[in-house]
């Protein structure tokens, strides 16, 4: 089993389980609920951080504190501080982050065509309210 330690996925198996490695590098990158949602938000412009908080409505400030830091951390996003008072913050894609925006699309259009009805008809559970 894939094991993370702080610094990422232990050597044995990335050297070892090169064929699993992928699957998991990507999953621990999207791991935490509103990710996906950041990066899609994110795919187009840059965006101040309650920007991102009132497009995630639900989130909370801590919450989405952690996931951004975790997405800076894994190199998808940019946090650029703007040395103003009261200081100005923006958040964007990296090069790295912008190369993940297809496994986005991806998801997106995997959800429009299948997340409409569950198979006993009944609508999906839309989680942005």
């Amino acid at each position: 089993m894939a094991k993370l330690c702080k610094d990422g996925f232990e050597k044995e198996f990335i050297e070892n389980q090169k064929e699993k490695y992928g699957i998991a590098y990507t999953q621990n990158i999207l791991s935490g609920r509103w990710k996906a949602l950041i990066l899609w938000f994110l795919k187009s412009e840059k965006h101040r951080y309650g920007e991102i908080k009132r497009f995630l409505w639900d989130i909370s400030q801590g919450s989405l504190t952690k996931q951004l830091r975790e997405l800076e951390a894994d190199g998808l996003v940019e946090r650029r501080v703007f040395p103003e008072v009261p200081p100005r913050v923006e958040y964007s894609l990296t090069e790295k982050g912008q190369a993940f925006i297809p496994i986005i699309n991806m998801m997106e259009n995997f959800g429009k065509t299948y997340g409409e009805n569950t198979e006993d008809n009944q609508p999906t559970k839309n989680i942005l309210g």
